[in-house]
């Protein structure tokens, strides 16, 4: 069913001019939240009591068939996409519920909506952006409800699952994009294109007495303008939190060693796969906010709703800068075939003493679990004296192709589309083509043991090595020279963490099809022993490499590697590089 009908139908289906827009929560003195028909209902409602500022939409529908929420506010009717390019207005992207347990985005995001609409005014942020409000990522995950969900979170009574009907995490979702409903976000991305994307949590952890933090890139990764602007954005939405009575923090709070604090704490860059680690790729800003779970939920709303007035009015009296910033970013982008890219960040060991807010703690053996048990005394307040390994250096640098990369045809079909949800640019060849290009070759590939978000993962090393090759019809020419090249070289980069890769897409190519009998082997290696050259290699390798000299596989294996029966695509990896433009 189209969009508008949907709505149409909701609107006619109980018409209330004076609905109240209050949710649940604040009736229920924020000691419950609501289901997700009241996400339903306060979307038409205020659609219906503000029809200039406030526009209802779905976006999408969940595996179980439930609509996918979202509302788009301003204050001078910009409502939607295309109206928002031709107003020159940022895009502000506020996301609840991604693990539906953690909701406090959902009901703060409506009451800060509601607030806002009820004092317009010259001053109002909403002049000045739009708001983009998805009350619920997570919408299947929201509906499996009850009350111990969230065993170490202080309310509200019940809530929803951490993961969806299909038990994917959405906040690991965001490179892969498995989850139907991460598909539909990215659609809603590539139509809006947020300047700024809130990505609303609550964390788990410690007890301690911070009640919330707020995370944002590019600040220590992506374009360096972009970097600059992350870091005034940030500082600005902590001195207002401050300002509000809040005890903010700019660094995730969980500790290096799990449940001791004495440990420390690490900033850092996210990979990819989350949603703080994705945007930066795209020349955006991925902010991630994280109240703290053990205050209560009523506190915890509270600081939300707070941080998302903060982060409006940040945008808003900076937006033009911040525009402009944001396509100068995109141009400069476009501009990086040849340079040296940054894939992954890392801690160097250099750490610098901080004053933290906790309780007084014991560390003492545990009957239960055999292991030292920390135990806080939230009656005595205490400051911790703790180390946080905040210096970011890079991890993974690669050099960028000058033309782009080469998806072959019997690939084309499962990542163009993909490549098209991440708004990438690529073209389909019309013509085979005789191309030199680079190939990559993995020296080491090591297949994760388990199964992570139904994927089985793959690390590999290896090099870039040049070579001249055939090019079919219907490969896919990704060029390197367009806005979004870090997210290009993120997905297609074999060692980078989130690449398709990593994820598992490629497995078959690592995996050994074809085996010479041993007894063939055998009589394979005593003839190519007449060779000098290997027998000095067979040699050398059994008087240096013990592991080598005790293994009768790694030594058989060592001649099949050298016979002319060796499949030569055996960790081949089959997107290639190229420094030359294609022309379809």
């Amino acid at each position: 069913m189209r969009a508008s009908v949907v709505l149409a139908a909701l609107l006619a289906a109980s018409p209330l001019p004076a609905a109240d827009l209050r949710t649940h929560a604040e009736r229920s003195d924020y000691r419950e939240t609501g289901r997700y028909a009241e996400v339903e209902r306060l979307c038409r409602d205020f659609q219906i009591a503000y029809p200039k500022q406030v526009r209802c939409f779905p976006f999408g529908t969940s595996p179980e068939g439930r609509p996918m929420w979202a509302l788009s506010a301003n204050a001078d009717g910009v409502l939607g996409p295309e109206q928002a390019r031709r107003a020159d207005l940022p895009v502000v992207l506020f996301q609840g519920g991604i693990h539906a347990g953690e909701i406090d985005g959902k009901d703060a995001g409506f009451r800060v909506l509601r607030e806002l609409l009820e004092q317009p005014g010259a001053d109002s942020p909403l002049h000045k952006q739009v708001l983009l409000f998805v009350p619920v990522f997570n919408v299947d995950g929201h509906e499996r409800f009850a009350a111990w969900n969230r065993p170490n979170q202080r309310g509200p009574a019940e809530m929803g699952w951490r993961t969806t009907g299909q038990n994917f995490n959405l906040n690991r979702d965001y490179m892969k994009a498995d989850a139907p409903e991460m598909q539909h976000m990215l659609d809603l991305v590539n139509a809006w294109d947020p300047l700024f994307y809130v990505d609303l949590h609550v964390t788990d952890g410690a007890q301690f007495r911070h009640d919330i933090s707020v995370q944002v890139e590019p600040k220590f990764a992506g374009d360096a303008g972009l970097q600059t602007v992350g870091r005034q954005f940030q500082d600005g939405v902590l001195e207002d939190l401050r300002r509000g009575g809040s005890l903010p923090l700019p660094y995730y709070p969980s500790f290096i060693e799990n449940d001791n604090p004495a440990s420390g704490f690490a900033d850092g860059v996210s990979t990819p796969r989350f949603s703080t680690g994705y945007f930066l790729l795209r020349n955006r800003f991925g902010v991630l906010v994280e109240t703290h779970s053990w205050k209560t939920y009523p506190q915890r709303v509270d600081a939300t709703a707070r941080s998302i007035r903060a982060m409006l009015t940040q945008v808003a009296g900076n937006a033009k800068a911040w525009q402009t910033q944001a396509r100068a970013a995109d141009a400069a982008a476009a501009k990086l075939g040849g340079q040296p890219v940054v894939l992954d960040y890392t801690n160097s060991p250099k750490a610098r003493p901080i004053d933290f807010l906790g309780y007084a703690y014991t560390r003492t053996p545990s009957a239960v679990s055999g292991g030292l048990m920390t135990r806080y005394d939230e009656n005595t307040p205490e400051v911790w004296k703790l180390p946080l390994f905040d210096d970011i250096q890079p991890k993974l640098t690669v050099t960028a192709p000058r033309g782009g990369y080469l998806i072959p045809p019997m690939y084309a079909a499962r990542l163009g589309p993909q490549l098209a949800r991440h708004g990438i640019a690529f073209t389909p060849m019309n013509t085979a083509q005789t191309v030199a290009v680079s190939e990559y070759r993995a020296e080491t590939a090591a297949f994760a043991k388990v199964p992570f978000e139904s994927h089985q993962t793959l690390t590999v090393t290896g090099k870039w090595q040049a070579a001249r090759s055939d090019i079919p019809a219907g490969t896919l020419f990704v060029p390197i020279a367009q806005p979004k090249v870090r997210l290009v070289m993120a997905l297609l980069e074999p060692e980078a963490p989130d690449s398709y890769l990593a994820w598992g897409l490629f497995n078959n190519h690592f995996e050994r099809k074809e085996y010479m009998e041993d007894y063939v082997a055998e009589a394979v290696a005593r003839d190519m022993l007449k060779d000098p050259a290997i027998k000095a290699a067979f040699e050398k390798r059994l008087a240096e490499d013990k592991a080598f000299a005790e293994s009768p596989q790694q030594r058989l294996d060592f001649f099949a590697q050298r016979h002319a029966s060796w499949d030569t695509r055996y960790r081949l990896y089959p997107v290639r590089r190229t420094d030359t433009v294609i022309r379809p």
